[in-house]
């Protein structure tokens, strides 16, 4: 799902006041943590994930992984947090402006 600018601005500011839940550390993606990923972005389908491991390249693909084997889609990135959304089929709770 490809959001747009004004999708991406609504979740922005939906983001802004969370803390992150997810921690990504020097292990990477290990299938507990992406288990647990899924888990929690079906639960609340925007979420805050912190990157502790290496450099902005390291940070760049490990992101970029975790969007593309979660099919989630990157709202922001700041640092070493990025914020993630994917919409819940069955419950959705975040009604996105059109």
């Amino acid at each position: 799902m490809s959001l747009s600018e004004k999708q991406n601005k609504y979740l922005r500011g939906l983001g802004h006041p969370l803390k992150p839940v997810i921690i990504v550390g020097d292990g990477g993606l290990s299938k507990s943590l992406l288990k647990e990923f899924a888990s929690t972005i079906q639960h609340h389908e925007l979420i805050k994930v912190r990157v502790r491991a290496g450099d902005r390249e390291t940070r760049d693909a490990i992101i970029h992984d975790l969007c593309e084997k979660q099919s989630a889609d990157l709202v922001s990135r700041i640092g070493n947090v990025a914020l993630l959304f994917r919409r819940n089929a069955e419950k959705p709770k975040i009604s996105l402006p059109v």
